[in-house]
């Protein structure tokens, strides 16, 4: 390996650290039921909240369908964040263990 290759395979890990770094730290949320419950997750996929109106406790049921809806969106948000992040990085390349 020539020493350009190794220079820019450094940088390319300091980017994908720096951009893994700003996943941890940004949040997103979702909700369901037009705001009856919102989830809270990191980039991470950590959950940092749950939030749900007490007019939803009334209904069991329904309550953990919306939970489960909001608890979904966030992902797919913090998923797409993730994602993003990684295109901006690579140009787009699929680098398997990445994501």
């Amino acid at each position: 390996m020539n020493r350009n290759m190794l220079r820019q395979a450094q940088q390319l890990q300091a980017k994908l650290a720096k951009a893994q770094e700003e996943l941890d730290n940004t949040v997103v949320e979702g909700s369901a039921g037009g705001g009856v419950v919102k989830v809270t997750i990191t980039g991470k996929l950590k959950i940092q909240s749950v939030e749900i109106n007490p007019e939803a406790v009334d209904e069991i049921d329904m309550l953990e369908d919306l939970v489960m809806a909001a608890s979904n969106e966030a992902i797919d948000k913090a998923q797409k964040l993730a994602q993003d992040s990684l295109n901006s990085i690579t140009g787009g390349m699929n680098i398997p263990g990445l994501i």
